[in-house]
């Protein structure tokens, strides 16, 4: 086996070395995830809630290590990466609590002329072996937002993190192997997702499919998975609507929140911010001065607010996208700067639409701020992407909230609230190029179990 280095890209410092998984060895994890998978069908819907209940718990109890593990593997300040932690429990929790829910329903066959004398009803049941891929900008929560509802639906899973940030899932697939799961019922491969994820989604053994990255990979994957299920999370450049009426002091500090989070690495990030032509120039400033006073610095260290992207090549990536938008006239109204692979945050103004930084998702710590002169442009311009994923809109106006809720294209809308607000419950998924299906416990739950008709004669 060959060792891979996980380096923290703000300094280049060697965080750790993981054994990659060989693609030969594909084959013998899925037989094994075939028999856990058996064992997992027989385990009792409390018996699979209460090891999710105990990891739940131990997440909590380990917060500081899985949060230094977090930061050191993503370069995500450490601040985030215990809320973080502290959200990976919750979904763990809720996962568990949905395990209690699984149930079928009655079909009332006698409503049907040939359904005397017969009780129907559906169960649910597991697929058997999920696949799971998952990616690098909240390598615990989004990991447990796959593996959790798999195990509540009684699934047997093979997990493939990010190549970059391995640790967190290692650690957690460990100490939900101390909670009780059962032997191989979650395995975790390390690798290159080329290599590995592609056998693992052309396998026939993976029942399940469940991805969250980039649009382009899940159209390559959509296309290997063949006759399985699929559920897919993909990318965005999430606008938000500011209309004139809006608390401004609100609408700006929830923007800054949401445009530089974790350097602006989610994909529900604020990327596109629209605002009223009327009060753009008040707007900007406020939302200007929250990224001014952002803090930058090591990920380690409790002050620091903005640290490095996941690797250098992408902070080089995102200031070229900058520089592209300048160069085709856009105002470049603060940032821009870059240190190794740490970006400053980037506030860029009049961009248009055919820059990279508009058009497509930039993954970094950039904001665009443009501004419309009628709510009909501002719809129009939110649903002028290939994207859908989340949007928000500040107002205080009924009338209009209620025009953007129905006309917005995106799996949701958020009135009062940033793209990036979100809840681990929630149904998160998107609509166009931004995915298939929905992730949160409940969501996931009833996308990997399957409905199984009943019909006693009696």
């Amino acid at each position: 086996m060959s060792a891979r280095k996980i380096l923290l890209a703000y300094d280049g410092v060697k965080v750790a070395e993981v054994e990659e998984t060989p693609v030969a060895e594909i084959g013998a994890v899925l037989e094994r995830a075939q028999a856990a998978a058996r064992m997992m069908g027989n385990l009792t819907r409390d018996e699979r809630a209460q090891i999710l209940f105990a990891g739940s718990r131990g997440l909590l109890a380990n917060q500081e290590d899985f949060a230094r593990t977090i930061a050191l593997e993503s370069g995500k300040p450490l601040r985030e990466a215990r809320t973080e932690v502290e959200r990976a429990a919750g979904t763990l929790w809720a996962s568990g609590e949905e395990a209690h829910r699984l149930a079928g329903e009655e079909i009332p066959l006698d409503a049907a002329p040939n359904g005397k004398g017969r009780l129907g009803y559906t169960m649910r049941q597991p697929v058997g072996v999920v696949a799971a891929i998952t990616p690098f900008n909240f390598p615990l929560n989004l990991s447990m937002h796959k593996v959790g509802p798999a195990i509540a639906a009684g699934n047997a899973v093979v997990h493939k993190p990010a190549s970059a940030t391995p640790l967190s899932a290692l650690k957690a697939a460990a100490l939900l192997n101390d909670c009780g799961l059962p032997k191989d019922a979650l395995q975790v491969v390390v690798g290159p997702g080329g290599e590995l994820g592609r056998a693992l989604v052309e396998a026939p053994a993976a029942r399940l499919v469940s991805f969250t990255g980039s649009a382009a990979v899940g159209r390559q994957l959509a296309g290997l998975a063949g006759l399985k299920k699929v559920t897919l999370e993909l990318g965005n450049n999430s606008a938000v609507v500011v209309l004139e009426d809006a608390d401004l002091a609100m609408a700006a500090e929830a923007c800054a929140a949401g445009a530089y989070v974790n350097s602006g690495q989610t994909c529900i990030s604020v990327q596109r911010v629209l605002v009223a032509s009327a009060v753009l120039p008040e707007f900007l400033e406020r939302f200007t001065e929250r990224a001014r006073a952002l803090r930058l610095g090591h990920p380690l260290e409790p002050e620091t607010e903005i640290s490095s992207l996941i690797e250098e090549t992408e902070a080089q990536r995102v200031q070229g996208w900058i520089g592209e938008a300048v160069r085709q006239g856009a105002r470049l109204v603060s940032g821009g700067g870059r240190s190794r692979a740490t970006l400053q945050p980037t506030v860029l103004e009049g961009v248009r639409s055919e820059s990279a930084v508009w058009r497509d998702e930039v993954f970094g710590p950039v904001a665009c701020v443009n501004g419309f002169a009628s709510l009909d442009q501002a719809i129009a311009m939110v649903n002028d992407s290939r994207y859908g994923l989340q949007a928000g809109v500040f107002t205080n106006r009924l009338d209009a909230a209620l025009r953007c809720l129905r006309e917005i294209e995106a799996g949701s809308v958020l009135i009062n609230d940033s793209s990036n607000y979100r809840v681990d419950l929630m149904p998160y998924g998107g609509r166009k190029e931004s995915g298939l299906g929905k992730e949160g416990p409940r969501y996931a739950v009833a996308e990997m179990s399957e409905t199984k008709m009943i019909s006693l004669r009696v």
